[in-house]
């Protein structure tokens, strides 16, 4: 089984993940996260590394921050859009932007060849690979002792969730095994107990978590007439790191420590 490539997906992809409200909310609180457990990120010069980034949403504003970047992705067109987006900002802005693409599966990417980082990120890549443990495990080794690796993942138990709010029983019957999956539906959903093990087990000590969309996907399809996309933000916010709620996020993202 192979992994997924975006290729024939990438405008797609790219409109649907941050050109959206959910999209929005998702960045909001990864940025959220990041911005608590790493002070630094707003001052001085850290070395990232961005594995599985797409067209690099996040590995564009922390360069643009002063960060030095690798953009890893599996897919061309993806990296052909991420650096569209770098020349256009660097045309307009007179700068120059110490990112670098390497387009390469993120199974690849080695210590002895790139060395280590102060931040890996791996955002919604986990739920594509067919198997997410061995290559989750392997980029862990690339975070420096006392860096941080950022990874959000696609939760398996939101997903079932959902579906049984939605009266969807016979796809969760199925344990959503259908005929035809939806080009953006990831195909290896995580359960957070599992990756929780996974980590500890790799001596990553758990800095911080946070449920992404722990309310967007559950709202009524009637809003009331003053809703205000603002105020669901702050409370998407607010409750994101909430106990009782992390585990209704569509997504997990936790921000763990390498350990000496």
């Amino acid at each position: 089984m192979q992994d997924k490539n975006f290729d024939k997906l990438a405008s797609k992809f790219a409109k649907n993940i941050y050109g959206t409200p959910k999209g929005e909310i998702r960045a909001a609180v990864i940025w959220r996260d990041l911005t608590q457990a790493i002070p630094q990120l707003q001052q001085g010069k850290l070395r990232i590394l961005d594995a599985g980034g797409g067209f690099g949403f996040f590995s564009q504003k922390l360069a643009k921050l002063g960060h030095k970047v690798t953009l890893c992705d599996i897919s061309a067109q993806m990296l052909e859009q991420a650096k569209l987006q770098i020349d256009e900002y660097e045309t307009a802005n007179q700068t120059k932007l110490d990112i670098e693409l390497v387009h390469a599966p993120i199974q690849a990417l080695t210590s002895e060849q790139y060395g280590q980082y102060d931040l890996v990120l791996c955002h919604a890549v986990a739920e594509w690979l067919s198997n997410a443990q061995q290559t989750l495990r392997e980029l862990t080794k690339l975070v420096k002792p006392d860096g941080l690796f950022s990874l959000m993942f696609y939760n398996k138990e939101a997903m079932r969730f959902h579906s049984l709010v939605s009266g969807n029983f016979d796809y969760v019957a199925a344990d959503f095994k259908v005929k035809k999956k939806v080009g953006l539906t990831p195909t290896h959903p995580l359960q957070i107990e599992d990756v929780t093990h996974w980590l500890d087990n790799w001596q990553m000590q758990l800095v911080s978590q946070s449920g992404v969309r722990v309310i967007h996907d559950y709202l009524k399809s009637s809003q009331p007439l003053n809703f205000d996309f603002n105020q669901l933000l702050a409370m998407e916010l607010q409750y994101s790191q909430h106990p009782a709620y992390i585990g209704l996020g569509r997504y997990v993202h936790f921000i763990c420590r390498g350990r000496d």
